[in-house]
């Protein structure tokens, strides 16, 4: 067996052991959601008016400037974006005590809610298929439902070793996870700007702490906010805080291009894609739009089509950004 293929057969059966209870949930939840009575007059809210941070730019929202990174750009500083190839340039296949080998493996992990779950699964599909791909890259789906961010902010909470009975499955070690995507929300967010934001700052700040201590050959995080929630018919995370979400990563990125996370002693830290966009507003960048048919009944979690499109958008991030092309492509 060659071993990416061993590394697609470890991951297959994680799905099926560790992976049935959780379908099972996620069908359940489906069910109920669809027995519930869906509220018609939240598809007709189609645009709240904000406006996405990639074009938002040198704008601000409620004196806070747009841009993914500082200055109102989406891409990030000279400096930031060196050091980020240079962190990406020390992931390599790696044996299960972390050495350096030819037939190692490059763990790929998703950490995150029941949103990141669904839209891992979509993900992990597509890498499955994905001819381009490194033969040595194992992806992990470590994201779990009903965990927000200051669930997981608790280095003690038994989210964690759920993750390591993932990595277990798939026949990987802690020490062989060297890129993460972190996606994160708070349920029922009531406070207002930027109070809330800055709590999902301080938890995901914690939250790469953790990642650090627990998988050392960590070098890259990807972060990601909210896709859009203005259908949303529940409390748990509807608009504008998924919205807002958008700074709490922006604001963490930029405490490290600052100096507040060191470079080493914390992985490099950047933005995956970025999911949000104002309903069916497209969004100047590249016409994105989020329909009432991308989400369940409750507007917050994502349809089967929503969660593709997520895992669409995050394959060509990995197909193309800089920092992913050198571990994810094949040589």
């Amino acid at each position: 067996m060659r071993p990416e293929e061993k590394g697609e057969a470890m991951t297959l059966t994680a799905a099926t052991r560790f992976g049935a209870a959780r379908l099972l949930a996620l069908s359940l939840s489906a069910a109920m959601l669809a027995a519930a009575p869906a509220n018609a007059s939240l598809c007709s809210n189609t645009s709240t008016g904000l406006v996405p941070l990639v074009d938002l730019r040198t704008g601000t929202h409620q004196g806070e400037q747009g841009g993914l990174y500082p200055g109102g750009v989406n891409q990030p500083p000279a400096l930031h974006a060196a050091i980020g190839d240079v962190m990406s340039s020390l992931v390599m296949p790696r044996d299960a005590t972390g050495l350096p080998a030819a037939d190692g493996r490059v763990v790929f992990m998703s950490v995150g809610m029941s949103n990141t779950f669904q839209e891992s699964q979509h993900l992990r599909s597509g890498i499955l298929d994905d001819e381009t791909r490194s033969e040595n890259l194992t992806f992990v789906n470590g994201a779990q439902g009903g965990q927000a961010a200051e669930d997981m902010a608790d280095p003690t909470a038994p989210y964690w070793s759920y993750v390591d009975e993932q990595l277990a499955d798939a026949g990987v070690t802690p020490l062989q996870v060297q890129t993460v995507w972190l996606k994160q929300a708070n349920r029922r967010p009531d406070q207002a700007f930027p109070a809330d934001a800055e709590r999902l700052q301080g938890d995901l700040r914690e939250i790469v702490t953790i990642l650090k201590a627990r998988y050392p050959n960590l070098m890259l995080v990807y972060l990601s906010s909210r896709i859009y929630a203005g259908y949303a018919s529940t409390p748990l995370n509807p608009e504008p805080h998924a919205y807002q979400s958008g700074f709490s990563v922006k604001w963490l990125i930029e405490e490290q291009i600052g100096g507040t996370l060191p470079y080493g002693l914390m992985p490099w830290l950047g933005w995956g894609p970025y999911f949000w966009a104002d309903g069916l507003m497209p969004r100047g960048t590249d016409g994105l739009i989020w329909t009432c048919d991308d989400f369940a009944v409750d507007g917050t979690h994502p349809s089967g089509e929503g969660a593709s499109k997520v895992g669409d958008m995050l394959l060509d991030f990995l197909q193309s950004d800089p920092t992913a092309t050198s571990w994810y492509l094949a040589p």
